[in-house]
C-alpha cells in the first residue's frame, strides 16, 4: 500500500513537472512575440536583450522540465529527477522572473536574484546527469 502511494505521488509531481513545462513554453512564446512586438518603443534596446535572455532561459529549461516528466519510465533515479524539476522550475521563477520584473518595472534591487536562478538552472542539470549516472536508485 505504501509503495502504491509513493508510486501516486511520484506520478503527480510529474504530472505537474509536464504541465508546468509546457505551460512555461506558452508563455515563453507569448513573452517573445510580446518582447518583438510590444515591448519595442517601451525599453532601451539593452532592455529587450535582457528581456530576450530571459525568454531564451525560460524556454530551454521548460523544455528541460518537459523532458525530466518523459524520462520518469525510462528507469532513471526517480527522486534526483524530481529534485531536478523543483530546480528547473525555480530557476525559471528566480532566474527569469528577476529579468523580467528589472525590464518591466526597473526595480534594480531584483537584480541579485538572478544568479539564484542561475545556480538552481545548473542544479537541475547536475541532478539529471546524477538521475542518469544513477539509474533503478
Amino acid at each position: 500500500m505504501a509503495a502504491e502511494s509513493v508510486q501516486t505521488v511520484s506520478s503527480r509531481i510529474f504530472g505537474v513537472a509536464l504541465v508546468a513545462g509546457a505551460t512555461l513554453a506558452l508563455l515563453a512564446v507569448m513573452a517573445g512575440a510580446f518582447g518583438a512586438h510590444g515591448l519595442r518603443a517601451m525599453v532601451s534596446e539593452r532592455g529587450l536583450e535582457v528581456f530576450q535572455t530571459a525568454v531564451t532561459y525560460q524556454m530551454y529549461h521548460s523544455i528541460a522540465l518537459v523532458l525530466v516528466a518523459l524520462l520518469v519510465g525510462q528507469g532513471l533515479a526517480r527522486r534526483l529527477l524530481g529534485w531536478s524539476a523543483v530546480f528547473f522550475l525555480s530557476g525559471i521563477v528566480l532566474f527569469s522572473g528577476s529579468l523580467y520584473l528589472l525590464v518591466l518595472t526597473d526595480i534594480r534591487w531584483i537584480g541579485p536574484i538572478t544568479p539564484l536562478g542561475g545556480v538552481c538552472f545548473m542544479v537541475g542539470w547536475a541532478l539529471l546527469i546524477a538521475s542518469g549516472l544513477r539509474r533503478n536508485k
